[in-house]
């Protein structure tokens, strides 16, 4: 099973030597995603509009969890997300180290009721950012995530009663 490891990083982490630290623990760079923040004047972490691909990214990995997908949106704003695409549970579990030694944030995780969907081995702190996900060529993190503000200026509708565009 093909499994997602996603990360948060200050905006002050190292992601190249991050990165590069993957790499030496056998991960394809192809399957390394470092994604940086963009947010614009006026947008704050509790007021913003996410762009379409990282909503949709967002979206498709957490899309069994609300709870997670609401943290991970509110934690990656204005910090950078980390992204590895793992072939095998062990993969994902090396990924998810090396993150977690170069300073991952931690993003809150309710503790589980049920402790069967964690593999055995492993320890529910271990497993958290570990998503059994693969790869998806529609759903993925670009280089650079944009947060729009959400704050309207002017008139709310751009349309005026005729239909022309102001």
């Amino acid at each position: 099973m093909a499994y997602t490891v996603v990360s948060v990083f200050p905006v002050t982490a190292d992601t190249d030597e991050i990165k590069r630290q993957l790499k030496e623990n056998g991960i394809d760079e192809a399957n390394i995603v470092v994604s940086k923040s963009n947010v614009e004047s006026g947008a704050t972490a509790d007021n913003y509009q996410e762009d379409e691909q990282t909503k949709g990214f967002f979206e498709y990995t957490f899309a069994h969890d609300a709870e997670m997908l609401d943290a991970y949106r509110r934690h990656s704003v204005g910090k950078h997300n980390i992204v590895v695409y793992a072939d095998n549970m062990e993969q994902a579990a090396t990924a998810n180290s090396v993150l977690n030694r170069s300073g991952a944030l931690e993003v809150y995780r309710k503790p589980a009721e049920n402790k069967t969907d964690i593999p055995e081995g492993m320890t529910e702190e271990e497993y958290n950012g570990i998503i059994a996900k693969a790869k998806n060529n529609l759903y993925f993190l670009g280089s650079e995530r944009v947060y729009h503000s959400n704050v309207i200026r002017g008139m709310d509708d751009p349309m005026d009663d005729l239909g022309s565009k102001d």
